[in-house]
């Protein structure tokens, strides 16, 4: 598979593109900023009303209504949450788009799931980082990128000296991308592994060994404090050491105790029966199963905060005994708060 870097990228097509990013969430603040510093000419589309407005603005932002952002834009960035874009892309983007305007995705969901079908005339590409966006921006200050990727679902560029595809390579570039490496893929593709990975091991597998390990040394009559630093403050720690290197990497870094441990105690809590559950959650996935779960569940939510199973969660989540022991050592721990990736005043 070929990966494309900066060499490969000419972020001169971006520059000659008026471009509009939708949202200024975790990944649209990111997108706007990254591509304002690269010096594209960017908008940022939002709500009247909306509490990013103040942020964007403060950021130096050109910001505009959704209407007003899309009537002369060339690329529209559509990066507000998934279950918003159906309803933002036919009541605000649609009636005000361009025929021959790109529109782009950082996720592939509505446009792999049919949720959001766009007309011929207009190219619809992805250019994904493979990362949440508060490290996409940091990362890019540094100097560095976040790995992305980049997928054509269709092409209508009526152009000889360049293709859809470059137009996302170039995008990709100036976000910071091509620094790090840029991977063509497939709309489908991204969406679903994407999704599994949240799921069965990012963020789903991930927490839920996490709270299952805390729980059960407390259980035992360990100190919660102990439980969690042994089951999550040192994740970091094994991460860092992983994305360095890889798996031996950091097999090379721990103990001998430590990766004996590894080769014998991973098997059992990861068996046999854990996998044929991920392949359970994956073709739930590939059917458009969880799509429509999770959007019949979004529906509920008066206030778009998350429908009723989400708000649960969410709050079952914040008064487990690990987030509350966890808050206060992490009080203590000044160094952790002196460089937030998430600051909720402006980003």
């Amino acid at each position: 598979m070929k990966i494309y870097y900066d060499d490969d990228a000419n972020i001169e097509l971006i520059k000659n593109l008026k471009v509009t990013i939708i949202g200024y969430g975790s990944q649209g603040h990111a997108h706007a900023n990254n591509l304002k510093d690269s010096g594209v000419d960017v908008t940022v589309g939002l709500r009247e009303g909306s509490s990013s407005w103040g942020k964007a603005s403060e950021a130096g932002l050109n910001v505009k209504t959704v209407e007003e952002s899309i009537s002369n834009a060339d690329l529209i960035m559509i990066l507000a949450p998934d279950e918003f874009q159906k309803g933002i892309f036919e009541k605000n983007i649609r009636p005000n788009l361009k025929p021959d305007a790109i529109l782009a995705f950082a996720h592939g969901f509505n446009i792999h799931f049919k949720k959001i079908i766009a007309e011929e005339t207009n190219s619809v590409i992805m250019i994904a980082p493979k990362g949440p966006g508060h490290t996409v921006r940091s990362t890019y200050l540094k100097g560095g990128g976040v790995p992305s990727l980049i997928a054509i679902y269709h092409d209508s560029l009526d152009n000889e000296d360049y293709s859809a595809k470059d137009i996302a390579l170039s995008y990709a570039k100036a976000n910071g991308g091509t620094r790090a490496g840029v991977l063509e893929t497939s709309f489908k593709e991204e969406t679903e592994t994407d999704l599994f990975g949240e799921q069965a091991v990012l963020c789903g597998g991930m927490t839920a060994l996490i709270k299952a390990g805390f729980e059960t040394l407390v259980e035992a009559g360990y100190s919660p404090e102990m439980a969690y630093f042994e089951c999550l403050h040192e994740t970091k720690l094994i991460t860092d050491l992983i994305q360095e290197g890889g798996i031996a990497n950091m097999h090379y870094s721990i103990s001998n105790t430590a990766e004996y441990g590894d080769y014998l105690s991973g098997p059992k809590v990861i068996t046999d029966d854990t996998k044929v559950a991920m392949k359970k959650i994956l073709d739930n996935i590939q059917s458009g199963n969880f799509a429509d779960e999770f959007l019949d569940d979004c529906r509920q939510s008066n206030d778009g905060s998350g429908g009723p199973f989400m708000k649960s969660k969410r709050e079952s989540t914040k008064n487990h005994p690990i987030e509350k022991v966890g808050k206060e050592l992490r009080s203590k721990m000044k160094f952790l708060n002196s460089e937030k990736l998430v600051d909720k005043e402006k980003n």
